[in-house]
């Protein structure tokens, strides 16, 4: 889902730094809410973890380019799952600033756009739970149904800010639009692949040790909610 250097540059890069900031702003309350709820070492452990498995999504998983830009298995709705928005989110932002730094080094002035396409998806799917997963309902009780429709989510609003940074930086024209419905179809087997991901490791989740899933996992993967 990277943005690759020159899809948008000179003085457009700047309307990334508004969407970055509006997603930052977003990450903080979910950390302040977390830290609330769960407190700091939670937070902590939680977020190395998903940070370790972006890395591993970003670097070591299969990934490949396709169309506009590079299809990967970035795993969204599993770690928002498993580890709650705040600490997905942490992950994302540092896996995606790790990379950057350390082996794709022309991908840091992209880093706005990219992080845009990855963050604002993930609060839009963390909303969509909320709506669609009863209060009684622990995340391990999930159907495919349920975690299709996240991962839809995600995946979809993920290939919608690809879309969208391809045509404003480059335009509306044919060759453009071949190219993203290369992109968008490529991501669609990773929608259905997804789902069965999450279902397996809620799965797992489901059969490990009571106090193993409170300190690694967010409270909300094996209980109902609180409100």
């Amino acid at each position: 889902m990277h943005i690759e250097p020159g899809v948008v540059d000179g003085a457009k890069i700047l309307l990334s730094v508004g969407t970055a900031s509006v997603a930052c702003a977003l990450m903080v309350k979910t950390i302040i809410d977390t830290l609330r709820s769960d407190g700091v070492s939670a937070l902590i452990t939680r977020t190395l973890m998903t940070t370790c498995l972006v890395f591993l999504s970003f670097e070591v998983l299969w990934h490949h380019p396709v169309g506009v830009s590079e299809v990967h298995l970035i795993m969204g709705s599993t770690l928002f799952l498993l580890f709650g928005a705040a600490p997905t989110a942490l992950g994302l932002t540092l896996g995606l600033l790790i990379q950057g730094i350390f082996f794709a080094p022309t991908d840091l002035p992209q880093f706005g756009m990219n992080l845009t396409s990855l963050l604002l998806p993930l609060f839009a799917m963390s909303l969509l739970a909320r709506q669609i997963v009863k209060p009684s309902t622990a995340y391990v009780d999930l159907s495919y149904r349920q975690t299709l429709k996240l991962s839809l989510v995600f995946q979809g609003g993920v290939v919608a800010w690809v879309a969208f940074w391809t045509l404003y930086g480059q335009g509306i024209h044919a060759t453009n639009w071949e190219a993203l419905t290369s992109f968008a179809a490529a991501y669609s087997v990773v929608v259905v692949i997804e789902p069965l991901l999450d279902l397996g490791v809620l799965a797992m989740a489901k059969r490990m040790n009571r106090k193993d899933r409170r300190i690694l996992f967010s409270s909300r993967l094996t209980a109902a909610s609180a409100t």
